[in-house]
């Protein structure tokens, strides 16, 4: 028996509410729990704090939140704090006047350009002290300065943040701030690695197939199980990745349990 994959990668309902919410593909009941915080979170404009392994897909349920919540038609800016380099992760959030420093032109930062939408702060936790304090400044203030500047430019925005460290035991340890940590995680929720939530596996691969292929592609239940039985450090984006090595070195029609090559 095989399981096969559609192009839509999942099956849509009338709403737009259960459109978004689809996205997040999984019926179990630990990925139940996060769309019922998504759903409830919505309408509040409190800041969120979505805290989980690394390929979890934090940055999805945040976007899922912005096309539920009332800011769904203004901008949605994702920045990975800990991508950027300390020495310029200023000027990406808040912006450069010409002259700040050499070659700096005049710039809006990622608040400003989000202004009105939602910001999506990734891997909070990666940030320095430093980097954090002049961050809290900015969401207490809710205007910002542009570095070079003087003037300040109001904020109205939502702000989601995400970290795949445990900010308590990071606040704890005085790696984090404590006034920025209750800034962020107002609503706070948990993303639960694939291993808590293998009776999604199948509904997954099947939505990954299909996403990543023609409609003729299938699964076979076998490789299914296969896949229940490993231990997913890497999470869904390790999941994206074997499926994605499957279809392309799987020799017929159907991937079968040889297919799967973990790394």
């Amino acid at each position: 028996m095989a399981l096969q994959g559609t192009g839509s990668g999942s099956d849509f309902t009338a709403t737009g509410e259960d459109q978004a919410l689809d996205l997040m593909v999984g019926r179990g009941k630990a990925i139940g729990l996060v769309k019922d915080l998504l759903r409830r979170y919505a309408p509040a404009d409190s800041p969120v704090l979505f805290q989980g392994e690394s390929g979890t897909g934090k940055e999805l349920a945040a976007q899922i939140l912005h096309k539920l919540s009332p800011r769904r038609s203004a901008p949605f800016i994702a920045i990975n704090c800990g991508a950027i380099p300390e020495s310029i992760l200023e000027t990406e959030l808040f912006g450069s006047e010409r002259g700040a420093y050499t070659d700096a032109v005049s710039r809006p930062g990622c608040f400003e350009r989000t202004n009105g939408g939602v910001i999506f702060l990734d891997e909070i936790g990666e940030m320095s002290y430093s980097s954090q304090a002049k961050l809290l400044r900015v969401l207490e203030a809710k205007e910002v300065t542009r570095v070079g500047g003087s003037g300040t430019i109001p904020l109205n925005l939502r702000v989601i943040s995400a970290s795949n460290r445990d900010l308590k035991e990071e606040k704890k340890a005085g790696r984090f701030r404590e006034d920025l940590f209750y800034r962020i995680s107002v609503l706070p929720v948990k993303i639960p690695p694939l291993r808590e939530r293998l009776e999604d596996i199948p509904l997954l691969a099947y939505s990954m197939v299909g996403s990543l292929s023609d409609d003729s592609r299938q699964i076979s239940m076998e490789s299914v199980e296969k896949l229940k039985a490993h231990g997913w450090p890497g999470n869904i984006r390790e999941l994206r990745n074997v499926i994605e090595r499957a279809l392309l070195f799987s020799k017929c029609r159907i991937i079968q349990p040889g297919d799967i090559i973990f790394e």
